[in-house]
């Protein structure tokens, strides 16, 4: 398992480790914006308590993310999370390489 250094450094962590900052982040650039929960509903129809849901309980839809982030000028940020090549080691870097034009998933029953 891995820690948080701090809000923005990701060494380690779980997943409810990630959703936390992540909400926590969301939260402080709405307030630094301006945008009270009503006012982002309006902006990005995402209902108010969805929005005061994935502030306190840390839990949304993708979709409702993409719309919040998107309404914040984080797209670009989103658009990018997995486009480049991620590896660990040269195994799994080999395996990347051989993969690179995939196009399906293996079949394994």
């Amino acid at each position: 398992m891995i820690s948080i250094i701090n809000d923005d450094i990701f060494v380690s962590a779980t997943c409810q480790d990630i959703l936390a900052t992540l909400a926590r982040q969301f939260k402080k650039r709405r307030l630094e914006k301006g945008y009270s929960r009503l006012s982002l509903q309006s902006v990005t129809g995402v209902p108010a308590p969805t929005i005061a849901r994935f502030e306190n309980i840390h839990k949304t839809s993708l979709e409702s993310f993409v719309k919040l982030a998107m309404a914040l000028g984080y797209q670009d940020e989103l658009a990018s999370l997995f486009a480049e090549d991620k590896y660990f080691t040269m195994e799994e870097m080999e395996t990347i390489k051989k993969n690179k034009n995939r196009q399906r998933g293996t079949r394994k029953c």
